[in-house]
């Protein structure tokens, strides 16, 4: 278990709350959940309906679509945000390829904390802008 302070350091480095005060990634912070998943376990089932966001506390993960690996990511990095914001069938499926650490958001935490905090809403705006960027590149 990561103490308040570590997970608020955490979500201080991820851009989606890079602008968010302190006092409000500590709050957001008390709501996470942690989870620890072995290497080599599937996290998510492309096609499985989603609504949980993930935060790499620790370790790395391989992202698949179609069964074919796409990219890789680790600590500090973002998955599902997209599912959190609009509950669909995901995308693609995430393995841990290591040992791996996770915060967990639901799709309800993530619309109270956007209510009561525009950081957060223009965080995840910048982030699906990014994204679409990228996607057109």
């Amino acid at each position: 278990m990561l103490l308040t302070i570590e997970k608020v350091m955490i979500l201080r480095d991820i851009g989606i709350f890079a602008n968010v005060p302190d006092r409000y990634l500590a709050d957001i912070a008390s709501l996470v959940e942690e989870e620890e998943v072995p290497a080599g376990q599937l996290i998510l089932r492309e096609g499985d309906l989603g609504g949980t966001m993930y935060v790499i506390a620790s370790g790395r993960v391989r992202v698949l679509s179609g069964g074919r690996a796409i990219t890789e990511i680790g600590e500090h990095d973002v998955f599902g945000e997209l599912a959190v914001l609009d509950p669909e069938p995901r995308s693609a499926s995430i393995e841990a390829l290591v040992d791996t650490h996770l915060l967990k958001l639901s799709h309800a935490q993530v619309d109270d904390l956007m209510a009561s905090n525009m950081e957060i809403v223009r965080g995840f705006v910048r982030m699906l802008c990014s994204r679409l960027r990228e996607s057109t590149r």
